[in-house]
């Protein structure tokens, strides 16, 4: 079984191996904050909970309170403040620690805690009944237990005698209480180091070999310390003690400590500390050497005051020359200085192009250089690119206007690149980071936008005379367009090459459906925006281009031609042999709840603040091609840092659009009776389900499944008729804001903050769709009332339920948008239309259906045959050279009409 700390305050808080380290905000701790002591001491609660909820904004997983202070009544005190902290629920939704060294004041903490706390500490100090005594009622009252490494001899100081009494005291309370071994949390001890006396230099390495033995050795149990302990030698030099604390965690973490008694707002990032200040901290953690203390000491009155001394030091750069310091606020991405660097270059140079063409590209090819060896990642490189932008913009009039009057010529770029997403579609992120990358390397850019016709785009590319055309495109029936333009290119005799990239594109769809179209040029998939400026450099190389479109081509048959191989081993079924093995739901004992309405309603109460606590940030860093799961992502060894800067930043800009309201939610949301008849799902007007109201077709598997696995249709996980049971509908949107600021960003020559927020209005409208899909089950539909996961926990899907959506695997058809628009008349209740494509303008907007059977999961429809195809054509009333075009991804033959979309 697996075994997880499992705590609460109003929201659950469950220490899964995702969360590298559990931060437990120490500031409310009358011996550990003199602050907090005072406005305690003074009775000025309402401050006093604001330093607890200034914890949790800064990322306290747990805050630890302590009320041991000789001139308070600790009793008194810890429970007038947890009762206050109870009615503030930004606070009380993170579980509580209990902190005292009097028992009375633990249980008095106990007895009016809400959820799920944590006891620190007990230890066997006053031996080992009293010990038993404390364990057996802290299980009584759920709580986990801080156990402190302190017996009847005092605390252990040595890693022999950490481990010794951790070990005694795990037997125990396992063995003999009954003690669950994961609500147990070791504190070894941190002691403070660089002290002078000989005898404490070991210290942080006790700490740390002790953490990794009981981890190692006693199972499920957790390590925490008071971290702030570890620097009480260099009190009041906060620089060196948060390098001093960040260099210990760093180790500790590594070794398996899981928890950490620290202030959250103040924690250095370990790859940001001074090279030296951090290599004499870990001299100092790790006992490397004899003289480590007094190295310490040395440094330490360098960064004395903080953060004052280290921007001086931080400026030292702005003593280069004009030409480094460009180079560095490129490479850095600082536009503090552009405008003074900029003109100052402008003056030494004999024209303003020059400045361009000489240190301005100078740094930007070091940049390149950096990206192209993995040093520098995406979000790094756009706010190079902002930097780059700015300077230009800086120069561009002075070089207009010496065109004028000296006809110059204009700055010679490595080529030309239209850019443009394909008709219907409208998701330009991925593109426009593309585009930014490319401009950082010469390439002049001309970016057509969303939903671009192909005569638009092909006209432009003559008048331009391009050099390249790159397609985007993010729905499936982009993939069409896409082959469509190939085809175009090929009849009016384009020869240049056609990079293809965007979510549902493939090396495989390039090789087979688009390449063999335009055989004048040459298609080619781009993975991602690493890979473009290799790409278009070598198509645009006199001496590389002919051999390397010549690999792509052989590469492309054998693609082809493995596609092809593994298309003909899979074996399909008949349709009828697919309905006759479809999934058997066993619907008399199955009884659901009727939603609190039919008919769709509108709903207007959206929190930004609350939104944003349901973002899944990992799809936000894999916009940026940052490949990772967060958190886990922010400590990558090679990511980290540039994952950590973009984190920075895109909590700074989500702040700003949740105080400035930038984007205006909304969002509709229905219910219908309803029944599945064959592969379909009819809905009615009302529960008597006579009256008729309209059909949701599903499409069904048919690749030959195992015996017992049966082969899926969404219509499977609805009642038939005679039973009853209901189909819901949503759309959510952040709104069409985010079209607006962004493209002012852009104006502002400010792309890296256009692209930023254009994927978290993204990351709203998702988690828009996991809110509101929570108040389903909760709620509006009530079919799982007392479902009590937190945020963060619905990103594993854990509940009843799901929410497939038009356009996806479980139902590919996009043309099931239209019926569930209409259904909710989406359009005017929440301002998201359709294209011609089936894309929801804004682009930030997500659609879907809900389904609560508890039996009901997510499944791809894969290839369909011809069979299905007519069917289903005739099921939904359209020609079969119509529903061909919607269905091309999923075919599983070569339809009779090739082009599979209209010509213009």
């Amino acid at each position: 079984m697996t075994r997880y700390l499992r705590l609460s305050g109003l929201e659950p808080f469950v220490l899964t191996p995702d969360i590298p380290f559990v931060n437990v905000g120490e500031r409310t701790n009358v011996t550990g904050s003199a602050r907090f002591r005072k406005l305690i001491t003074n009775r000025d609660y309402a401050a006093a909970l604001d330093v607890a909820r200034d914890q949790v904004e800064n990322g306290a997983q747990i805050i630890d309170i302590n009320m041991d202070e000789g001139l308070i009544d600790s009793k008194a005190a810890m429970v007038e403040f947890l009762h206050l902290v109870a009615s503030e629920p930004d606070i009380a939704r993170v579980p509580i620690m209990i902190d005292s060294s009097k028992w009375e004041v633990i249980e008095a903490g106990l007895q009016c805690v809400q959820g799920k706390s944590v006891v620190n500490s007990i230890s066997m100090k006053e031996g080992e009944d009293a010990f038993r005594h404390h364990a057996r009622l802290c299980l009584a009252y759920g709580a986990a237990v801080v156990v402190m490494a302190f017996d009847e001899d005092g605390q252990a100081d040595t890693c022999e005698r950490k481990t010794q009494i951790c070990e005694r005291a795990y037997r125990i309370l396992v063995d003999e209480v009954g003690f669950p071994p994961e609500d147990i949390i070791f504190d070894p001890n941190v002691f403070a180091v660089a002290t002078g006396i000989e005898e404490h230099n070991n210290y942080g390495v006790d700490f740390i070999e002790a953490t990794r033995w009981i981890r190692q050795n006693l199972p499920h149990a957790h390590v925490s310390g008071g971290v702030s302990n570890l620097s009480f030698s260099f009190r009041g030099n906060d620089t060196v003690r948060e390098a001093m604390h960040a260099v210990f965690l760093y180790h500790a973490i590594q070794a398996g400590m899981d928890m950490g008694i620290v202030n959250a707002g103040q924690l250095a990032v370990y790859d940001q500390i001074d090279p030296d200040l951090r290599e004499r901290c870990e001299d100092v953690v790790l006992n490397r050497c004899d003289d480590a203390t007094e190295r310490m000491l040395e440094i330490a009155e360098r960064f004395r005051g903080g953060a004052r001394e280290e921007k001086v030091r931080d400026l030292a750069w702005r003593d280069w020359t004009v030409e480094k310091r460009l180079e560095h606020a490129l490479v850095n991405g600082i536009t503090e200085f552009i405008e003074a660097d900029t003109e100052e270059a402008r003056l030494q140079a004999e024209r303003p192009l020059h400045v361009i063409e000489g240190p301005l590209m100078a740094g930007m090819n070091v940049v390149g250089d950096l990206f192209g060896a993995g040093k520098m990642f995406l979000p790094q490189v756009v706010k190079s690119a902002r930097v780059m932008k700015q300077a230009v913009a800086i120069l561009l009039p002075y070089m207009e206007e010496e065109k004028r009057l000296n006809g110059g010529v204009g700055r010679e770029t490595a080529g030309k690149v239209l850019m443009a997403t394909v008709k219907g579609d409208v998701h330009d992120i991925g593109k426009n980071i593309v585009g930014v990358v490319l401009a950082c390397n010469n390439y002049e850019i001309i970016d057509l936008g969303v939903m671009v016709p192909p005569q638009k785009i092909l006209q432009i590319a003559r008048d331009e005379n391009v050099d390249v055309i790159g397609l985007s495109g993010l729905i499936t029936p982009s993939l069409d367009e896409m082959a469509h333009m190939a085809a175009e290119m090929e009849r009016e005799g384009f020869d240049i090459p056609l990079l293809i990239g965007g979510a549902t594109t493939s090396k495989v769809h390039t090789a087979v459906k688009i390449a063999p179209r335009y055989t004048r040029g040459q298609a080619i998939y781009v993975l991602d925006a690493s890979r473009a400026v290799g790409v278009v450099s070598q198509l645009l190389s006199e001496d590389r281009k002919a051999a390397y479109v010549d690999g792509i081509k052989s590469d492309y048959i054998e693609v082809t031609e493995r596609h092809e191989r593994a298309e003909r081993a899979k074996k399909r079924v008949p349709l009828a042999e697919a309905r006759a093995n479809a999934m058997k739901i066993d619907w008399s004992d199955y009884t659901v709840p009727a939603p609190k309405f039919t008919g769709a309603k509108t709903i207007d109460d959206w929190d930004l603040a609350e939104i944003a606590e349901y973002i899944d940030w990992t799809p936000f860093f894999r916009t940026w091609e940052l490949k990772g799961v967060y958190p886990k992502i922010l400590e990558d060894e090679k990511q980290g840092e540039a994952a950590r800067a973009l984190f920075v930043d895109a909590k700074d800009m989500l702040k700003r659009i949740i105080d400035e309201k930038w984007f205006g939610p909304r969002a509709v949301v229905g219910f219908w009776p309803a029944n599945a008849q064959g592969d379909d799902i009819k809905l009615f007007t009302d529960n008597t389900r006579k009256n008729p109201l309209t059909t949701l077709h599903t499409l069904r598997q048919q690749h030959a499944k195992r015996p017992g696995r049966p082969n899926m249709a969404l219509a499977d996980f609805v009642a038939p008729a005679g039973t009853d049971d209901w189909v819901g509908g949503f759309v959510v949107t952040a709104g069409a804001e985010e079209a607006e600021i962004s493209k002012r960003f852009d104006t502002q020559n400010d792309n890296y903050s256009a692209i930023l927020v254009k994927a978290l209005a993204d990351r709203f409208a998702e988690a828009m769709a996991e809110m509101l899909h929570q108040r389903v089950r909760r709620d509006y539909w009530a079919y799982a009332p007392d479902e009590g996961f937190a945020p963060d926990e619905l990103i594993g899907e854990p509940y009843q339920g799901i929410r497939p959506a038009p356009g996806y695997p479980a139902q590919p058809d996009h043309t099931e948008k239209l019926t569930l628009f209409s259904l909710m008349d989406a359009e005017a209740a929440t301002g998201v239309e359709l294209t011609e494509s089936m894309a929801m303008w804004p682009g930030s907007s997500v659609s879907g259906l809900y389904i609560a059977h508890p039996d009901s999961y997510y499944f791809g429809v894969s290839k369909v045959e011809r069979d299905q195809v007519q069917d289903y054509a005739n099921r939904k009333g359209m020609t079969m050279e119509d529903m061909e075009r919607w269905l091309a991804p999923v075919l599983n033959y070569v339809p009779t009409a090739q082009n599979g979309i209209a010509a213009e």
